[in-house]
């Protein structure tokens, strides 16, 4: 930890991942000696010039016997517990934040007005669960039992002492924000952490040649591609899979390139142990000539993905946006995307973007056909998709404002949304 500027105003981030959202605010921060910062986490990998790392470590996992209501609430104890040993360790060494900006909904924030009472706390709300009216209850094959409404209802309890306990809050986008208590809302603020658009731009008449991964589409002219962390029903993968399987009967020199990993990373997992990777190539008659799997990239690969796409297909039910979605809309990437919530904050129909029935697989192959039938009278829809996220979501623009926001300088954020 550097010592030699006693004067400068001391930031405390906290996150179980790293950087996750906090990379850019991080990196600003630390280039500038009026701060010292410091971001404590659970993750050991990667390092930030300028930032010290307090690793912290929950001294169990919620027990076998605890009720499985407040599982959730257990484990975000002992990770609040692990993160007050760290500060205490931090504190010891002479480092008293002035400011504290942590994730909410995993416990690492819940303890720091104990330690740091005079501090300010701030708090990133990236989501609020409900049982009904938005994610948990969107599918109707997936009917919600009474446990899962209870257990849904507990969930909230760590975020909702950090809305009590927080300074000041933080929400990415205006329907992430609705999610929460009305009560709350005079304390978040909307601000997406940007998108870096000088970074992810165009690249027309692009192909997709991964050497890495021998993989070379030089010669294909339909690229039909599709994202995602993971791959589940949260994102919409078995019905992107079931268009594919009628993609390939009608379009026989389309390919397909799925980037992410074979993994669930939001919703439940299949009882039978499976995968839903594996049970949609054992459900549906696929050539596999034509179905490219390249798992987790690189930002260079995954980006010379997005540049050589014909049509990006991005399914979520109503939860919290992707990135991806928007990194792809910066690209100038023709995107075919689920009317759901999340989304239409972002695309109108037919300006820039594409909308399709999360549920129907037909509706997103008559949307690839259309796309691929008519290239050029969809650039303008590019272009549009594109200057969306340069007005609305610029790394550049936003995160002089995030920074104001973070250090309680005035700022031309507003708590009812930005841009538009």
């Amino acid at each position: 930890m550097k010592n030699a500027y006693t004067n400068s105003k001391r930031i405390l981030f906290l996150h179980p991942n790293f950087p996750a959202q906090f990379r850019h605010l991080a990196t600003a921060l630390a280039k500038d000696d009026n701060y010292q910062v410091v971001f404590g986490t659970n993750r050991q990998e990667g390092t930030i010039p300028g930032v010290f790392k307090a690793i912290y470590e929950p001294s169990r996992t919620a027990a076998p016997q605890t009720h499985h209501y407040v599982r959730n609430l257990e484990n975000a104890v002992l990770t609040g517990q692990g993160v007050y040993r760290i500060a205490e360790q931090l504190k010891a060494q002479g480092f008293i934040p002035d400011i504290i900006y942590g994730h909410s909904g995993w416990g690492p924030t819940l303890f720091m007005k104990e330690i740091f009472p005079k501090a300010e706390l701030l708090c990133f709300f990236e989501w609020f669960y409900h049982a009904r009216g938005s994610d948990a209850d969107f599918d109707p094959s997936e009917p919600l039992s009474a446990d899962d409404l209870c257990r849904i209802r507990v969930k909230n309890s760590p975020i909702l002492i950090d809305l009590y306990s927080c300074d000041r809050g933080l929400s990415p986008t205006n329907w992430q924000r609705q999610q929460f208590p009305p009560e709350y809302h005079s304390k978040i603020t909307v601000c997406h952490d940007g998108i870096d658009t000088n970074y992810f731009q165009p690249n027309p008449g692009a192909k997709l040649v991964l050497p890495r991964i021998n993989l070379d589409l030089s010669h294909v002219s339909e690229l039909v591609t599709y994202v995602g962390r993971g791959m589940e029903p949260y994102r919409g993968f078995p019905q992107f899979m079931e268009a594919v399987a009628l993609i390939q009967q009608q379009r026989p020199n389309c390919h397909v390139v799925v980037v992410g990993e074979d993994r669930v990373a939001y919703g439940k997992t299949l009882a039978d142990g499976k995968t839903y990777k594996q049970l949609m190539l054992e459900k549906l008659d696929l050539d596999l000539s034509r179905l490219h799997f390249t798992g987790l990239l690189p930002y260079h690969e995954y980006l010379q993905v997005l540049q050589a796409s014909s049509a990006h297909i991005y399914l979520t039910r109503p939860f919290v946006l992707s990135w991806s979605m928007m990194e792809a809309m910066s690209t100038g990437c023709l995107l075919i995307a689920s009317n759901t919530p999340p989304v239409l904050e972002m695309i109108r129909d037919g300006k820039n973007g594409l909308l399709v029935d999360f549920f129907s697989p037909q509706q997103i192959v008559d949307k690839v056909n259309e796309a691929l039938d008519n290239s050029q009278d969809m650039m303008a829809i590019r272009t549009a998709a594109r200057k969306t996220i340069v007005k609305n979501y610029d790394l550049e623009t936003l995160l002089p404002q995030h920074l104001d926001w973070l250090l309680g300088k005035k700022t031309s954020l507003k708590s009812h949304g930005f841009g538009r």
